[in-house]
């Protein structure tokens, strides 16, 4: 690839810097692909600070079909962009903020290798929690092809999570998840959404790290894909999401 990957993680940088999206990154450079777009990814990261965890993208397999791929994407979660409980998103740090809802896994230890399986993520997990992500593209309208969202770190930008449970006794598979933003109900789904179970996007994930000679952490967290579309959100907007009624997190948006 003849542009320096550097130079691309750094306009993407400045785009998100200056709050200004770019044209993709493959419209300038038609062979873009995914493992330029994680070296890229991982430029980044160098720079992102403290990492507080891991986030998938594109875990529904009919988002897959549609878009012509076969496994999610993955992403870093920066320390910095943690929202505390309480703590109200401010839209004017964002370019194009939309929000969806997720199921997340707090680790209760180190979990790594080529063959991890949902039974032991579920194992090595301390907690579940609601979570809501922010999505943030720095690419104008959304518009982007996979190597291009991967390259921008998955469309990361803000994430909330609830208090975290134990997952024994909870069937994360047929939990049910309500997205509600401004009173009104926006989504509806199941945890099977992701891969059909949340835990199997954990444990693909693991499995990704893996083969790049990383692992999940103890303390980490992982948002485990987006249930629901995600809904393009301002300022005095309140976004909930709830599973099963009894795990509620809350957004205040200003």
């Amino acid at each position: 690839m003849p542009q320096d990957l550097s130079e691309l993680a750094a306009r993407l940088a400045k785009a998100a810097a200056d709050r200004t999206p770019i044209a993709p990154l493959s419209d300038e450079i038609p062979e873009l692909d995914a493992a330029a777009g994680y070296a890229i990814q991982a430029l980044a990261r160098e720079q992102a600070g403290p990492l507080a965890g891991w986030k998938l993208g594109v875990t529904s397999r009919a988002k897959q079909a549609q878009a012509g791929i076969h496994e999610p994407v993955r992403g870093f979660l920066a320390r910095a962009n943690a929202l505390d409980l309480g703590e109200p998103l401010v839209t004017g740090e964002l370019i194009q903020p939309r929000a969806e809802p997720e199921i997340v896994f707090i680790l209760g230890r180190d979990l790594s290798g080529p063959a991890v399986t949902a039974a032991d993520v579920l194992a090595a997990t301390a907690g579940v929690a609601a979570g809501i992500e922010i999505l943030d593209s720095r690419y104008r309208d959304y518009r982007f092809t996979m190597p291009d969202v991967i390259a921008d770190n998955t469309s990361a930008g803000r994430f909330v999570v609830g208090a975290p449970v134990p997952p024994d006794g909870i069937d994360l598979r047929l939990a049910g998840v309500v997205f509600e933003l401004g009173g009104e109900v926006v989504g509806t789904a199941a945890g099977a959404a992701a891969l059909g179970h949340p835990a199997a996007a954990v444990a693909w994930l693991a499995r990704s790290l893996a083969a790049a000679g990383e692992g999940l952490r103890a303390g980490q967290v992982v948002l485990s894909g987006g249930l629901t579309a995600a809904v393009p959100v301002r300022p005095r907007d309140v976004a909930v999401a709830s599973i099963d009624r009894h795990d509620v997190v809350e957004l205040a948006i200003t």
